[in-house]
């Protein structure tokens, strides 16, 4: 069981409008308090990454928030970032911290499987995150349960972060057994982000 509230950790949209989006992050960050910001684009354009990154880092360093990049290593020093969030295989972990020292943020996507994050855990992953934990049409439809979660916040010390189509109703089923709850097109796919990050994380006050 965790001893602490679990934290809200907020994750990009796929895609952003650098003409309107840091706005709309800076009032959701100054309206609820963000533990962790992970810059999660779908393109493979360095120059839209670079460009993002940017916008990004001035927002959350401004507030005192970590950032972080999925999965692009190279940029997190070009970038004046935290640390680096692993979406595929952490195979190369132990290495990339070695590379990267003991400040950096490594966390490591683990999808559904218990032996992975305890793999990810050894190589110097500084958390892991497990998921989707809702039901979801993508990926091949596997869920991570509250088992897995009660599981490892009973045997592991490492902070365990809850992740893909998250609902009010399971955020307040995970949040004894979480320490992380990463919110993305949950927020941003509606009218009003700051509104429906509110209500997702009530259970939390």
């Amino acid at each position: 069981m965790t001893d602490q509230t679990p934290q809200i950790y907020l994750i990009t949209p796929p895609v952003i409008d650098l003409q309107a989006f840091p706005d709309q992050l800076a009032r959701l960050c100054d309206a609820q308090p963000i533990a962790c910001l992970r810059l999660s684009l779908a393109t493979q354009d360095e120059d839209t990454l670079l460009r993002a990154g940017d916008a990004l880092r001035e927002i959350a360093h401004a507030r005192d928030i970590p950032l972080v990049i999925a999965d692009h290593v190279l940029l997190v020093d070009r970038l004046g970032l935290d640390g680096v969030h692993l979406d595929g295989p952490a195979a190369a972990l132990r290495k990339l911290r070695g590379t990267m020292g003991p400040d950096a943020i490594i966390g490591a996507f683990c999808g559904t499987s218990r032996h992975d994050g305890i793999t990810a855990g050894e190589a110097g992953a500084d958390y892991v995150s497990f998921g989707p934990v809702g039901a979801t049409s993508l990926g091949q439809g596997a869920q991570a349960p509250h088992e897995l979660f009660a599981w490892w916040s009973e045997m592991i010390e490492m902070p365990v972060v809850a992740e893909g189509a998250l609902s009010r109703d399971l955020i307040a089923a995970l949040a004894p057994v979480s320490d992380f709850f990463a919110l993305g097109t949950e927020v941003w796919d509606t009218p009003d982000p700051v509104a429906a990050l509110a209500d997702l994380t009530a259970p939390l006050r």
